[in-house]
């Protein structure tokens, strides 16, 4: 796709003359400047789409949305495995949504398939415009995930999805804060613009952050209006009322796309919901499990300090129950690795915890630490970048953390899982007898 950008009247308030000695970044490393928003323009027919993406709906579906000027376009989607060559269609719904004086375009989402594994589909939406390709997940181990939080669309967000770009992966995460749009309405068309080139050809799976949230008093008291609308995920296909929270499968892993944002206590739908939803997974047939969410649980970094704690209190027992192999989240704009981790404590039957909230976000990096790195902290540095998650088998995973370094990607930490199952026998033994007997 061809990008049209122009530059806003923006600026970060955070710059970086300095950073604090106590990261642990390579001491040659010198962090430059913050860089500008970026404003992607609109270059297409009114009834032409724009801002295409796609994400998964069960195991062998995908959800093609893309937005269009035109009122009247058919939300249907032309799909093959060869290009020029449509063999299926499908049909969806449309929408649309005001916000004060903004009024969107009409947001179509078409379900397509069943779709083969490992496969190239070209596809094109409301049967006019460009052609798109995406390819399908593998069916089976291995696969693999980049995980990015905190994504914004400024030049820095250009740096890390083109060093996304660069290497080849199967589902792109995010947990949480994709446009900055703050109420800025037109900064999510310029943001599904941004990403179309990447969206559109791999599955992207996003829970929302503290920006999605978009309330205002009295107007608009419930929040999420604009994410709810363009950015449609599977919450139905795994039980979950709300589009806030919800899992879904891929190959041999069980991804938890967690809110926090929404209620989260013992006594809300999101808790019964997890609940449930933790005792469905069969660890035979699906080995991993990887959770996502906005606010880190474990943070050392000063930003942000305490704001998932009160979720950690409410969901922590039931993430460590289920041996749910690592947790993602963003919220806090640098990178942070933790050990296995239960309860404040070193725990080899816990989670690995890891902050990525570095995508390129218009209000610059957390650079302060706190002095003292608590012993379960492993690795941190305030830098731009993205993460890999490569599931080789049943046993090991291996996790990267990819600096923004100009026109290289950077690889500064890296580490390889043991699945908790597969590997730790008295993590086995303290799992519940009804989980055991998956097994």
């Amino acid at each position: 796709m061809e990008v049209s950008t122009r530059r806003l009247h923006f600026f970060s308030l955070i710059t970086l003359l300095s950073f604090p000695h106590h990261l642990h970044a390579s001491p040659e490393y010198s962090r430059p400047p913050p860089r500008p928003i970026i404003f992607t323009s609109h270059t297409r027919s009114e009834s032409d789409p724009q801002q295409v993406h796609v994400s998964l709906v069960g195991v062998d579906h995908v959800r093609v949305s893309w937005i269009t000027s035109h009122k009247h376009t058919k939300s249907t989607v032309e799909y093959g495995k060869s290009s020029g060559t449509y063999e299926a269609s499908a049909t969806g719904d449309h929408t649309s949504y005001h916000y004060f004086f903004y009024s969107s375009g009409e947001i179509h989402h078409v379900v397509i398939g069943p779709l083969e594994p490992s496969t190239t589909y070209y596809y094109r939406c409301g049967g006019s415009g460009p052609e798109f390709s995406f390819r399908t997940p593998p069916s089976d181990l291995p696969i693999d995930f980049v995980i990015v939080g905190d994504l914004g669309q400024t030049e820095w967000t250009a740096s890390t999805l083109s060093h996304v770009g660069a290497r080849d992966y199967d589902v792109f995460l995010l947990p949480g804060d994709l446009s900055y749009a703050d109420t800025h309405q037109q900064l999510w068309d310029s943001f599904g613009r941004l990403v179309e080139p990447y969206a559109s050809r791999r599955p992207w799976m996003v829970t929302e952050g503290n920006h999605e949230i978009e309330t205002f008093p009295i107007v608009y008291p419930h929040g999420f209006r604009a994410y709810n609308a363009r950015w449609r995920m599977p919450y139905e296909q795994s039980g979950s009322e709300s589009n806030l929270y919800y899992s879904f499968n891929v190959a041999g892993a069980h991804i938890l796309m967690l809110g926090s944002y929404t209620d989260f206590d013992a006594d809300s739908d999101q808790y019964k919901w997890l609940e449930a939803d933790l005792a469905k997974v069969n660890r035979t047939t699906t080995p991993w499990i990887f959770a996502l969410l906005h606010a880190p649980w474990y943070n050392s970094n000063e930003a942000h300090q305490g704001e998932g704690e009160s979720m950690r209190q409410a969901m922590e027992e039931l993430l460590y129950k289920a041996r749910v192999d690592a947790v993602f989240a963003g919220h806090v704009h640098a990178y942070e690795r933790f050990t296995r981790v239960f309860d404040n404590t070193a725990d080899p039957c816990g989670p690995v915890y890891i902050t990525v909230g570095d995508g390129g976000n218009r209000e610059g990096l957390a650079l302060k630490f706190e002095k003292q790195k608590p012993p379960i902290s492993v690795y941190r540095e305030a830098s731009f970048g993205h993460g890999r998650l490569r599931v080789y088998n049943q046993t090991h995973a291996h996790w990267s953390w990819h600096r923004n370094n100009d026109s290289d990607s950077f690889e500064a930490d890296q580490v390889w899982l043991q699945n908790i199952y597969a590997s730790t026998t008295s993590c086995m033994e303290a799992t519940p007898q009804s989980q055991r007997d998956e097994l």
